[in-house]
């Protein structure tokens, strides 16, 4: 990797730390400075303003879970493990959080608002491919005679994920693992006795 490349690798990696744990709105470019000793110069060098850098450190976030989650349910065998595999993902943002300051997406949907239409669009396509993910595990379950046939794919997937987040919230809030272990549990069961075959 060449040195600009580095710089600027170093620069999305320490801002995204910052975001996901002071948010948005609240880390400066002063805090970013500070993070990774560069000059406010330096930084501008490779990112057009800070919402550019918000947007980058956020991409560069997600791609990294899209694609440990891709491949970790790509293996999986069956329709169960790999709904399994999703939900285990989300609970591990409270257990053995893969970023600093739990669930980029939960982060960035609670802070995000009208004024920054880019971040809030990156975001909703987050929301999205997550959405599309259980639905498709779901579709393919039923063509191989996994999940029943009367399972609606939408309403299942907007029900997990609400879920999931939730308990992230709830667990963030009170320090504890507790909520997310227990929607987990409950996803779980309701996968095993409603939704599969």
């Amino acid at each position: 990797m060449r040195k600009p490349e580095q710089t600027k690798e170093k620069i999305l990696r320490e801002s995204s730390i910052l975001f996901n744990t002071k948010g948005y709105k609240s880390t400066s470019i002063s805090d970013i400075t500070n993070a990774t000793g560069y000059t406010k110069g330096a930084i501008y060098r490779h990112f057009e303003n800070k919402d550019n850098l918000e947007i980058q450190a956020y991409e560069k976030m997600i791609r990294y879970i899209f694609t440990n989650l891709k491949t970790k349910i790509k293996e999986a065998k069956n329709t169960k493990d790999k709904l399994f595999i999703f939900l285990n993902h989300f609970e591990n943002y409270i257990i053995n959080e893969n970023f600093a300051g739990g669930c980029p997406l939960l982060n960035v949907s609670i802070e995000v608002d009208d004024t920054n239409y880019d971040l809030k669009y990156k975001a909703q396509n987050t929301l999205t491919v997550f959405k599309e993910t259980i639905m498709t595990i779901l579709t393919n379950g039923k063509k191989h005679q996994q999940v029943q046939s009367n399972c609606n794919e939408e309403l299942v997937a907007s029900v997990i994920i609400a879920s999931l987040e939730g308990g992230i919230m709830m667990s963030k809030l009170t320090q504890s693992e507790k909520d997310i272990k227990n929607v987990v549990t409950h996803l779980k069961t309701w996968i095993e006795k409603d939704i599969l075959l």
